[in-house]
């Protein structure tokens, strides 16, 4: 920039990220964030910020163009995130970058030690728990686990359990009865895995076990859907006193893909089908499904994560004190008829 003599550029006259292009050559400024399709526009501005920012720290005034971009921004991100739609918020709770179990384990408690095994097949990698302190308080956490990246998807089976997985669960909840302790379970899982072998072991059966033995459970009981919530799979671990949704997940018997080629034979009309299922956390706590919707920061979980965890972590401890504070009796008795009047029809 050093053969430009002036400190100040008149920008009245030109678009903001075309005179970039006349003056100099710029290298893309690759933020951290990775935008979605839809978020493309705030990419665009972003960019075009960071660009300016960079002029600025060579000695050209560019303040005004700054403020300018930044209202922009914040007018777009307003006009994109006030309006998603079920299928936006499904890409949402698919995001790379978004926390995953294992993060929100890591971040909420003071410790944590992992407990493995169903005792009977093996440790299924794609269920994760044990013990843990939030607060001095011990929890026994539970949840699925995907991975950040190939390999770990693969280690992880995309956060498709096996029978032993949900079988491992249930063995962790019953030891947290013995001991008197709450149970908390993060639900994030394209479906239960629909393999042969997890067939042959007794998949449904598994699932239906934990069903039947959760709503029993004498301990509180929290359940957290932190990214997808499909079918069989997340209801596994899903029957708890209170249920809660973070506020770009999505939680439904089917996928919207999987939806949309069962009626329209391909996966084309996916959209149409996200927002037939009603299956965002707001169609879910309006149809009773669900006890409540957790805020996320605005642009999703990966955007501040630091608020997620301090936001989950607080909703942990205020929810566990309510549930300790009912007898033992009224708890199993809400949590029967709670899931008992799901699906009733009345004329």
């Amino acid at each position: 920039m050093s053969k430009y003599k002036s400190n100040h550029i008149n920008f009245s006259k030109l678009e903001f990220p075309f005179y970039l292009l006349k003056i100099t050559k710029f290298t893309r400024v690759m933020t951290e964030i990775e935008y979605l399709d839809f978020e493309k526009p705030i990419e665009d501005l972003m960019v075009n910020l960071q660009q300016a920012e960079q002029l600025g720290r060579e000695g050209i005034e560019v303040n005004q163009t700054i403020s300018d971009l930044k209202k922009k921004l914040e007018a777009k991100k307003k006009e994109i995130y006030s309006n998603l739609s079920a299928w936006q918020r499904v890409q949402l709770s698919r995001h790379p970058q978004r926390p995953y179990t294992l993060e929100y384990i890591d971040e909420i408690t003071d410790e944590f030690i992992e407990l493995h095994g169903d005792r009977t097949v093996k440790d299924d990698k794609a269920m994760i728990g044990g013990w843990a302190k939030i607060d001095g308080k011990v929890f026994m956490l539970i949840g699925q686990q995907k991975g950040k990246n190939t390999k770990m998807r693969q280690y992880r089976n995309f956060g498709m359990a096996n029978p032993e997985g949900y079988r491992k669960a249930l063995r962790l909840m019953k030891m947290a009865e013995k001991f008197n302790r709450p149970i908390v379970t993060f639900i994030d899982t394209p479906g239960a895995y629909p393999g042969l072998e997890a067939e042959e072991r007794g998949q449904g059966e598994a699932i239906a076990r934990n069903l039947i033995e959760m709503v029993q459970l004498k301990v509180p009981v929290i359940c957290i859907v932190i990214g997808e919530g499909a079918s069989g799979g997340a209801l596994g671990i899903g029957i708890g006193d209170r249920v809660l949704m973070l506020e770009n997940t999505w939680y439904s018997v089917i996928s919207p893909e999987s939806c949309s080629s069962i009626l329209w034979r391909s996966w084309d009309h996916k959209e149409k089908a996200a927002n037939a299922l009603k299956l965002t956390s707001h169609d879910m706590l309006k149809n009773g499904l669900i006890d409540g919707i957790i805020d996320e920061p605005t642009g999703g979980a990966h955007r501040d994560v630091n608020f997620m965890y301090d936001n989950i972590k607080k909703n942990i401890l205020k929810i566990t004190k309510e549930l300790e504070a009912k007898s033992t009796e009224n708890r199993i008795q809400e949590r029967i008829e709670k899931f008992g009047s799901m699906g009733a029809f009345k004329e």
